[in-house]
This record gives structure tokens, C-alpha cells and sequence, in this order.
């Protein structure tokens, strides 16, 4: 325990004094005024950072969220009333439309026995999938080695178990055109029975059973469409479920291919409906929103190779969509004011790669690239390459 305290501790001292910081609320930017070459002495006076803490499988933010619930309802039709034949015109006419509907309804039956099938084996693909993916980040949380070769396969088991829940929405769409036409046909049926009321030489005991097939013939339709509807409903939650869980399986790869868990996909907090940015933004005009009574979400100082800003980014930007789901981001590249010419075109072109670097481990991430807007500066207070990320 006193060891495992201790290492809880180095890695708290190692962030606090590692190339990767925050501003002083640590998660969102300030509207004070401040500038960024200002925090840290706004931090000298504050406690030690807090060491980072390991989520937790199935508690945490980054836990994968359960399938979406599949639609419950059984469409069984009702049995089509048995009559008696009257023998006339009209008699023969609606003993035609009965035996339509009847073999309508049979096809309805063998509808929702599909639908059935179909919810039956995608709830157990989500299953499989589910485990297979809680398995790979129980894993990663206890940490791995980078490209472990066992998470490589459990992370191919998890995508072909996705791909067998593509073929399930695939063969929902099918069953949807199939009640599509039935809809179509019920509603031709049901305006053909309406319309042999005004047919010559009925008997009573005709417009009786002609009422009570209308009625039946009605309900029918009611029935199909409301498969339809719940058939549709499935299709979409299902759809968008599969999207986000393959956007969520590029996000374990970077975790892989790191040996360290990030989390879920940022893409589950960064709704679609925000405003969209340029993911190529030109250099110099921009900077000036971020640098200008702004302090970053992030700072990550490459005063080394291989800087391991990953895990400290995720949680940054992840926190921030949380309290705002459309929120954008600006990635600036800093490169010091100081230096000769050839030094400052040199680091100009390094800030610039490493912000590439940064842009692109975001997008690996799940965040879409229409939410982050690239710009380029220097900063006299910069004693190295840096790269700061705003809210916008």
C-alpha cells in the first residue's frame, strides 16, 4: 500500500512539472483577462496539482454507454372475422377482399417473426461486443505495453462484432421496405373495401360484413404502421449507436497503439450541430482570438521528444465538452520571439508540425475536425515550442 501510495504521488509531482499544464481551472478557460504567460505565477500561490486519477471500468466517463433499447412490442394481427357466403355480387366481392387480408395478415405474422429474430441477435452481438470491449479497457486501465498484441486482436474481435450488428440494421432495412409495401397494399385494401359500398345488388348481410372488414382491414393498417414507425426507430437508434461505437473503436486504437486508456470517444460530447470551423486556418489573423484575453484550456511545452500529452489532452477536452457540447476549439501554435532568422523559421515550422501532431491525436480521439481551427503566433514569453488550445 506505502509503495503503491508512492507512486500515486511521483506521477502527481511528475504532472505538476511535466511539459504538459493547464490554466489555473484546470479545465476551463478564463475570462479574466489574464494572459497565459500570467499563470503561473497565479499558481505559485496555489496548492500542488492534484495527481491525475484512473477512471474506473463502467463508472467513469470514458465507459462505454450500453445499447440502445431495441423495441419490445409483438405486431400479431388479429384473426379476419369467418362469414358465411351471401351469394350475391357484392357477397363474392367481399369474400375476394377477406381472403386478401388474410394472406396480408399472414404476411404481417411472418414480419414481426423476423423482427423478432433480428432483436434477438442483435442484443446478443451488442453483448459480445460490449465484453469484448470492456475486457480491452480493463486492460488499458491497468496499463499494457504500446501495441500490445493481444489487444490487437481483441480490438479486431470487437470491430468484426460491430460489423455483425451493420449486418443486423442491414436486414432491418430490408424487413422496413417489406412492411413498407404491406402498408401500401393494406391502405389500397382498405380503400377498395370502402369503395364496394357503392356497389348495386347488396343485401344487408353484405354491408354488414363489409363493415366489419373495413373495421378489420383498419386496424391492420394501424398496426403495420406502427410496426413501421418502431421498425424505424430502431433503424435510426441502432445506426447512430454503430457510428458512434466505430468512432469510439478509433479512439481505443490510439489507446492500443499507447499502451494507456484515454477513454470514450470525444465525439459522444461533441454533438454535430455546432456551428462548423475550418479545420485549416490560416496563420497570424486567428491567433489574435486565442492569445487575446484568453487563457488556454491546455499548454503543451515540446521541450523534448516525445512529450506524453495524450492522457492529460483527453481528460482537458473532455471535461470541456461535458459542460459544453458544441464547444469548438482553437489550436495555436507558439513558437518563441527570440533567435535569429533561420532559428525562428526553423521553430515556426516545428510549432507547426507538433500542432499537426496535437490536431490529429484529436481526431483519433473521436473529436471532429470541423471543431478545431488551426492558427500560428510567437510569444516573447515562450522559451520553447508550444502549442495552446482555446476554448472557443
Amino acid at each position: 500500500m506505502a509503495l503503491k501510495r508512492s507512486r500515486v504521488a511521483v506521477v502527481g509531482a511528475a504532472l505538476f512539472l511535466s511539459s504538459c499544464s493547464f490554466a489555473t481551472d484546470a479545465l476551463w478557460p478564463s475570462l479574466t483577462g489574464e494572459k497565459p504567460s500570467e499563470a503561473p505565477q497565479a499558481q505559485a500561490s496555489e496548492p500542488a496539482a492534484k495527481p491525475m486519477s484512473v477512471p474506473t471500468l463502467g463508472t467513469g466517463t470514458g465507459a462505454s454507454p450500453p445499447p440502445p433499447a431495441l423495441g419490445t412490442t409483438s405486431f400479431v394481427p388479429p384473426s379476419v372475422t369467418v362469414a358465411q357466403p351471401t351469394g350475391t355480387f357484392v357477397g363474392q366481392k367481399v369474400a375476394q377482399l377477406r381472403g386478401e387480408l388474410e394472406t396480408l395478415q399472414n404476411n404481417v405474422r411472418q414480419r414481426n417473426d423476423s423482427l423478432q429474430e433480428i432483436r434477438r441477435t442483435t442484443t446478443q452481438n451488442a453483448q459480445r461486443y460490449h465484453g469484448t470491449v470492456a475486457a480491452v479497457n480493463a486492460r488499458l486501465q491497468l496499463g499494457t505495453t504500446p501495441g500490445n498484441p493481444v489487444l490487437v486482436r481483441q480490438w479486431n474481435t470487437a470491430q468484426s462484432e460491430l460489423d455483425r450488428i451493420g449486418v443486423d440494421i442491414a436486414a432491418m432495412n430490408s424487413l422496413a421496405n417489406s412492411v413498407a409495401a404491406d402498408s401500401a397494399m393494406v391502405s389500397y385494401l382498405l380503400e377498395t373495401t370502402r369503395a364496394t359500398y357503392g356497389l348495386q345488388g347488396a343485401i344487408d348481410e353484405d354491408h354488414r360484413q363489409l363493415a366489419i372488414l373495413e373495421d378489420e382491414t383498419n386496424r391492420t393498417l394501424v398496426l403495420i404502421d406502427r410496426l413501421l414507425n418502431e421498425l424505424s426507430e430502431d433503424i435510426s437508434r441502432q445506426t447512430a449507436y454503430v457510428g458512434n461505437e466505430r468512432r469510439n473503436l478509433t479512439a481505443i486504437s490510439l489507446a492500443i497503439k499507447n499502451g494507456e486508456y484515454y477513454g470514450q470517444s470525444l465525439s459522444s460530447r461533441a454533438y454535430l450541430s455546432a456551428a462548423p470551423l475550418s479545420s485549416a486556418a490560416p496563420s497570424g489573423s486567428d491567433s489574435s482570438f486565442a492569445a487575446a484575453n484568453r487563457r488556454p484550456l491546455v499548454v503543451i511545452r515540446f521541450d523534448r521528444a516525445d512529450v506524453p500529452y495524450q492522457q492529460a489532452l483527453y481528460n482537458a477536452v473532455s471535461r470541456a465538452l461535458e459542460r459544453r457540447p458544441q464547444a469548438a476549439f482553437e489550436l495555436v501554435a507558439v513558437t518563441p520571439s527570440q533567435g535569429t532568422a533561420a532559428e525562428n523559421a526553423l521553430n515556426a515550422s516545428k510549432a507547426k508540425r507538433h500542432a499537426d501532431d496535437v490536431l490529429r491525436t484529436l481526431t483519433e480521439m473521436g473529436l471532429p475536425a470541423n471543431r478545431v481551427n488551426l492558427s500560428s503566433t510567437t510569444s516573447a514569453e515562450a522559451a520553447t515550442n508550444e502549442v495552446h488550445i482555446y476554448v472557443r
